[in-house]
């Protein structure tokens, strides 16, 4: 699907080189290419359905991509952050909302390396390998969504879960959660692995969503979940001054993910209205060529033009998110070794790839609708409104704003961003 589109996937050459990455390198670009193909043949109909994704789940895990998108480890399948974040945008260009529930999947994978301080090889990432689990949840501190959050209450051997939290994707079809929730007796953070399947878990569909409706979104109610002590993954330091560099990046990783999926949209809508603008006659306007281009509609100077500007636009997200893709993945292979300056540079990446993409995949996908005459049509016209309405619900979460103020901020007073806790 996106293999048109402006943006670059990473070559095998690239993959490989990549030190932390285990996975058959010269498999997944194909893998990753044959699914996105086959999701975007029905992504129209499915998107309009809106309904649970269990049999886009069922497609994911068929190609393996939930044991892919884990952190590598010695004897197992797993690959790099590069590799993840290409796998993830190929996905996005065809279907975003499943490139969000693989960005949230992907970002969990990594919570006991980032809360639990634990080496490579871990009883949590190896079994989520072997038995292919989709995680969903949020390690985020309850304040960060609204809402009063969930409740650990320690017990002989454990702790008992309790609480209610809305969730932005995977919730309704996971085969896991990874959860931050406030322990009642210290009101430490502790990150908590919960099989969702067990009693006094009560899951409510998100519906009617303007976009990214197949993200598996909703709210979850815990009563009297048990939660054994093996299943805290971790814990998040409750201030700055105890918080690791490295820790800190959970995040991080997920905006960047989630970066990648708007760039992934951008460069799907524009490889969408391109296939539609060579076929049909473009939009008239003032100052359009108008019949003389019927023949070829593609010749028409003025959509040249705006593919020029389009193609542009993403060609630009793309170098940034790709940068900050590269010092995210170093970071990451620097483990507890990073250090505070290190993580600074590499979330002021990550702020700067949020921004640039925001504001192109907001262009983008408004732009193609004018080029391809689908703005306002109340029969859906050719689906390209899906691209648009992903973008909005995507983008909607932060404002871009806020990351060019913490850019300025860093390059004219070297502030340090904050070591924002979970993700």
């Amino acid at each position: 699907m996106s293999s048109g589109a402006p943006g670059r996937s990473a070559t095998k050459d690239e993959a490989s080189a990549d030190p932390d990455g285990d996975a058959d390198e010269a498999i997944w670009p194909r893998v990753t290419r044959e699914l996105a193909d086959d999701l975007a043949v029905d992504a129209i109909v499915r998107d309009r359905a809106g309904k649970p994704p269990y049999d886009e789940v069922s497609r994911l895990r068929e190609a393996g991509l939930p044991a892919l998108l884990t952190p590598p480890g010695p004897g197992r399948p797993g690959t790099g952050w590069r590799t993840a974040c290409t796998v993830v945008r190929e996905i996005s260009a065809a279907d975003s909302s499943i490139g969000e529930l693989l960005a949230h999947h992907c970002a969990l994978s990594w919570s006991a390396r980032f809360f639990g301080g634990s080496p490579k090889d871990v009883p949590f990432e190896s079994r989520a390998v072997a038995e292919q689990w989709l995680l969903g949840g949020s390690t985020r501190p309850p304040e960060k969504d609204g809402g009063p959050g969930l409740t650990l209450t320690p017990t002989r051997g454990g702790y008992v879960l309790n609480g209610r939290r809305d969730f932005r994707a995977g919730v309704t079809v996971a085969d896991r959660l990874v959860l931050g929730a406030t322990c009642g007796s210290t009101g430490d953070l502790l990150i908590a692995l919960v099989d969702p399947a067990q009693a006094g878990v009560r899951t409510d569909t998100a519906n009617e969503r303007l976009g990214q409706r197949l993200t598996g979104a909703g709210g979850i109610g815990f009563d009297g979940v048990a939660v054994s002590a093996d299943d805290i993954l971790g814990a998040v330091p409750g201030d700055e001054d105890t918080a690791t560099p490295f820790g800190s990046l959970a995040p991080v990783a997920l905006g960047l993910l989630l970066a990648h999926v708007g760039l992934g949209i951008a460069e799907g809508a524009l490889a969408e209205a391109r296939d539609i603008s060579r076929r049909t006659p473009p939009a008239r306007s003032a100052g359009s060529a108008g019949d003389a281009y019927a023949e070829r509609p593609s010749g028409d100077p003025y959509v040249l033009l705006a593919y020029g500007e389009l193609a542009t636009a993403a060609h630009t997200a793309a170098a940034v998110v790709d940068r900050a893709t590269e010092a995210l993945a170093e970071g990451l292979l620097r483990g507890p070794q990073l250090g505070v300056d290190e993580r600074a540079d590499i979330a002021v990446l990550v702020a700067a790839a949020e921004a640039v993409t925001s504001r192109s995949v907001a262009h983008v996908t408004a732009r193609v609708l004018e080029l391809t005459d689908d703005a306002g049509r109340l029969d859906g016209g050719t689906g390209l409104d899906r691209f648009w309405r992903n973008a909005q619900a995507l983008t909607a979460r932060s404002s871009p704003a806020h990351r060019l103020r913490d850019i300025g901020e860093h390059y004219l007073n070297g502030t340090r961003p904050r070591l924002t806790r979970g993700a």
